[in-house]
């Protein structure tokens, strides 16, 4: 063993890919029980570890040196071995402040409210403490503070911490508070980085408040760590980079658009060109429910709707995949985030005239069709990170698409040709 993170369960962790950006080095997942751990530190067979929980602090008692930043927060999430002795660091304090500076969210003479009371808590707390901010209220479901003390006295902070699990996947679109109850926020900052959009950053986002979702903490917090593995100064582009290639990765590319719009025919095009999986939700409720115009025949609109919100909140909490939805899919508000939480959005736009109308049960002719289209334009445009307009080249079309989601997905590409923003 050289470099790696330990934990007690670690499950899909990003760290190897990050860590790839940072130097060619070998980093590997090691989970293991408490007592495996302290056989590792005793004979401290490593060059470096990061850890996570739950031993950022049991490992304390087994390190020769503490920084400062350890000493400040009270647990560590890098190891060295120099010299045959153990050094202990805390990179996640130095991520968390880039995480902040990145979305612009300042805490000086600020009321911080930091929602839960563990570990990343603590990196939290001292982030405060190192940007000074004016008054920081810890929330926990015990005392001293509870949710119930956050909605009587403490609705005038501006700027608020997720330090808690809840919203994290596969428990998506929960919020751990109810953000419209704090008219004075400025700043959101949730260490969750799968979803991309917890629901608390969703409301941030409709509210116009700057938000970050914990992503690009783990970027730089692993940047820092790979410079103490290292021992050697890293370019800090270093940290975008790392940060572009897991987004990339996990961004769902989601086709929206009118029914017949070619969104299965394209997404098929760019699932091959991106090697992912395609996920057309129209098929996805006909192979569990049956023939769409059968559903609409027994249980109407309404019912098809339910079963249609159903395949998207299941398949929009995914990560990695390329989704065609139903040209109505976008009417429900519950569907928009459920596809915005973990996706990029492109509104496939074509001429109503050229609309394929054959087989569904809603947009039959030409006249239903264009009022169709009145209706959902607006809808469409308000969610769309990205348009697309269909070419009669298919494999030009399917090429824009791949572009604008690289853009989308905040890679640092060249404007694509046919694609625009709304």
């Amino acid at each position: 063993m050289e470099y790696g993170l330990i934990g007690e369960r670690l499950g899909h962790s990003y760290s190897p890919q990050i860590h790839r950006a940072f130097g060619d080095y070998d980093y590997q997942l090691y989970p293991m029980p408490l007592s495996d751990v302290e056989t590792l530190l005793r004979e401290k067979r490593f060059k470096g570890l990061n850890v996570t929980i739950p031993y950022k602090r049991a490992v304390l008692p087994f390190c020769d040196a503490l920084s400062p930043a350890v000493r400040e927060i009270g647990s560590a999430n890098t190891l060295v071995v120099r010299d045959g002795k153990i050094y202990a660091d805390n990179t996640d304090l130095p991520g968390m402040l880039s995480m902040l500076d990145k979305a612009g969210i300042g805490l000086t003479g600020k009321k911080v409210v930091i929602l839960g009371s563990g570990g990343t808590s603590l990196t939290a707390q001292g982030a405060c403490r190192v940007r000074q901010a004016r008054e920081t209220v810890v929330v926990s479901r015990k005392v001293p503070v509870t949710y119930e003390d956050l909605y009587e006295k403490h609705t005038d902070a501006e700027v608020i911490i997720n330090a808690t699990p809840v919203g994290m996947y596969p428990n998506n679109l929960v919020s751990p508070i109810d953000l419209a109850r704090f008219p004075k926020v400025q700043g959101v900052a949730d260490v969750i980085y799968n979803p991309a959009k917890t629901k608390l950053l969703l409301d941030a986002e409709a509210a116009g408040i700057p938000c970050i979702d914990g992503l690009w903490m783990l970027a730089a917090q692993a940047w820092y760590a790979a410079k103490l593995f290292l021992d050697a100064e890293l370019p800090e582009g270093k940290i975008q980079e790392a940060y572009q290639s897991v987004r990339r990765e996990c961004l769902n590319l989601v086709l929206i658009g009118m029914p017949g719009c070619g969104k299965s025919t394209q997404g098929q095009r760019a699932a091959q060109a991106l090697s992912r999986t395609f996920v057309d939700l129209d098929a996805e409720i006909v192979k569990r429910f049956g023939p769409i115009p059968k559903i609409f025949a027994e249980q109407g609109e309404a019912g098809f709707r339910k079963l249609e919100s159903e395949i998207v909140k299941e398949f929009g909490k995914e990560s990695g995949l390329v989704i065609a939805t139903g040209g109505g899919a976008i009417l429900r508000s519950e569907n928009v985030e459920a596809l915005r939480q973990n996706g990029a959005l492109c509104w496939l736009r074509r001429p109503v005239e050229q609309l394929a109308t054959a087989g569904r049960p809603l947009s039959g002719n030409m006249e239903k069709l264009k009022e169709m289209e009145q209706i959902r334009t607006p809808l469409y445009r308000a969610c769309a990170d990205y348009v697309i307009d269909v070419q009669p080249d298919r494999a030009r079309t399917a090429n824009a698409i791949v572009e604008g989601f690289y853009e989308a997905a905040g890679a640092e590409r060249a404007e694509p040709e046919h694609a625009g923003h709304p």
